[in-house]
């Protein structure tokens, strides 16, 4: 079984080839959108790969949920994701630091959820790291 560093090298690799970043702007803490330039379109490759190169499938919305922000989800009112909203992320994304984003949880804060720690800790709990 591979470590949590070894997950976090390939999971590196796979992110320089999908965005085309260099190997030290992929930090843990990097995010995927805001530091790194990924756009939605990037993600369905993100996960193409990521499953190619662990040889593990990863169930569409997955690792990157859809449709929390929909206008008939209930889980964002005036630009604010609701308390059941933060608790349907927590419930979808046990992987992802959602206390961060409860505690400024602005639509627009959902994609700091989305960092390499968090695709790292999402491919060790898919492996049984």
């Amino acid at each position: 079984m591979p470590s949590q560093q070894e997950i976090f090298e390939k999971v590196r690799q796979t992110l320089v080839d999908a965005l085309g970043v260099d190997d030290d702007e992929v930090t843990p803490q990097a995010t995927l959108i805001g530091d790194l330039g990924a756009e939605s379109i990037d993600f369905l490759d993100i996960v193409f790969r990521l499953e190619k190169s662990f040889d593990i499938k990863i169930p569409r919305g997955e690792l990157f949920p859809e449709n929390l922000t929909a206008a008939d989800s209930g889980f964002v009112q005036d630009g604010v994701i609701t308390p059941s909203g933060i608790a349907e992320l927590r419930k979808r994304m046990p992987h992802a630091d959602v206390d961060k984003l409860a505690a400024n949880p602005k639509v627009e804060n959902i994609q700091e959820l989305f960092t390499v720690e968090m695709v790292t800790k999402f491919i060790g709990g898919k492996l049984g790291a």
